[in-house]
């Protein structure tokens, strides 16, 4: 049995075609569910089918489940299809029993703990992300639907070879310990080549410029988007996703007779092309803390302040040292007009380019100098 509905199990890259997954987020939603269910019912489903943020519907094979007093347990294992990563074939469990009202969510072996600020659950938190955590509570919840149960679930997550797992992911670095982090926005895993995601990049900014609009609002991902939307002057104007690579994506934008463009999006990516880093993945360079630090020193942070913000895991974790001392705006004015001479170095002067920047928590930072130039022609759809 496919793990996903048969005409959206599969995705062509580069002519090959490649299996879609799930993430750990959808696997450990679909161990609740099954354990929810032989509590509630006796009976042990020998399948799990989870509705997906992205829309598509997963089926997960129920490996084991099993009855012990107060509580259920059943696992699945976490499948990632052709983009498999570390934790391909992990099993990923849920132990499920009752309490009086609501529906609870916590980690146990082989889930890591949260030990410092910075990431999506707060401190001392199981690390499990809150769209997974609302996967597995939205499987709780049907569960005790379908069983006709009033009270309250509790599920704990747990994976037996989490913390072996963990050693090789970046888990360590940003203090969280004991084991894996239970994640994913959409629940499915897309198996997509570089080169395939800059295709498909390229190929949406086609469609945008085809309406006859000469100036590219871009976003790298979901927290650019959710705040371009919101942001004055761009109200309803879809953005184009660039992802990680700012640097191709402005590359593209002059081969495609582009007249400008316009990058929003939130501090964590946009103090690296502070920096000149045009891929802002991870894996090819994280100089946030040094980028943030520097450009503090030189808006009149002592060297105390500096050290604290090189021990930062996030960049609003950073912010709120240089608040403590009244330094965003000074280190964001030094900071920020360097976002446009990096991508107007990318593009040689051939085409206009701007910045916004915001950070989740403390909001908009700032904007670079030619900002309300573009803003107003994206505004204004030329």
């Amino acid at each position: 049995m496919e793990p996903i509905g048969e005409d959206q199990a599969f995705v062509y890259v580069e002519g090959r075609k490649l299996r879609r997954g799930y993430t750990t987020g959808t696997s450990a939603a679909a161990a609740a569910g099954a354990a929810a269910r032989l509590l509630l019912t006796g009976d042990a489903p020998p399948y799990m089918r989870i509705s997906t943020p992205k829309g598509i519907d997963v089926t997960v094979e129920v490996v084991s489940a099993e009855t012990a007093p107060g509580c259920a347990r059943a696992s699945v294992r976490k499948d990632g299809g052709d983009d498999a990563d570390d934790t391909n074939g992990a099993e990923i469990c849920a132990e499920v029993s009752r309490i009086p009202e609501g529906f609870e969510v916590d980690g146990g072996k082989g889930v890591g703990r949260v030990t410092r600020r910075g990431l999506d659950q707060p401190e001392g938190n199981a690390a499990i992300n809150h769209v997974p955590r609302q996967m597995i509570e939205d499987a709780l919840r049907k569960a005790a639907a379908d069983a006709g149960y009033s009270g309250g679930l509790r599920a704990v997550i747990s994976v037996p070879e989490g913390e072996a797992i963990a050693k090789k992911t970046f888990n360590p670095r940003l203090g969280i310990v004991g084991g894996i982090s239970i994640l994913g926005t959409s629940g499915i895993v897309e198996p997509m080549s570089e080169t395939a995601l800059l295709g498909s990049i390229k190929a949406e900014m086609k469609v945008f410029m085809a309406q006859g609009r000469k100036y590219l609002l871009t976003v790298p991902g979901n927290y650019g988007k959710d705040f371009a939307k919101a942001y004055p002057g761009l109200e309803g104007d879809m953005p184009v996703e660039c992802s990680n690579f700012i640097g191709d994506f402005l590359d593209m934008a002059v081969e495609m007779g582009a007249e400008g463009v316009l990058l929003v999006g939130n501090l964590g990516k946009l103090v690296k092309v502070a920096g000149g880093i045009m891929n802002t993945h991870s894996r090819n360079a994280d100089a946030r803390m040094e980028i943030l630090a520097s450009n503090a020193v030189m808006a009149g942070a002592d060297a105390e302040t500096a050290k604290r913000i090189m021990g930062c895991i996030s960049t609003d974790d950073a912010l709120e040292a240089l608040a403590e001392k009244g330094l965003i705006k000074p280190t964001m004015d030094i900071m920020i007009p360097k976002i446009e001479f990096h991508m107007q170095h990318r593009v040689r002067g051939s085409i206009a380019t701007a910045a916004v920047v915001f950070s989740s928590e403390f909001g908009i930072l700032g904007e670079t100098p030619s900002a309300k130039e573009l803003l107003a022609k994206v505004e204004a759809k030329e």
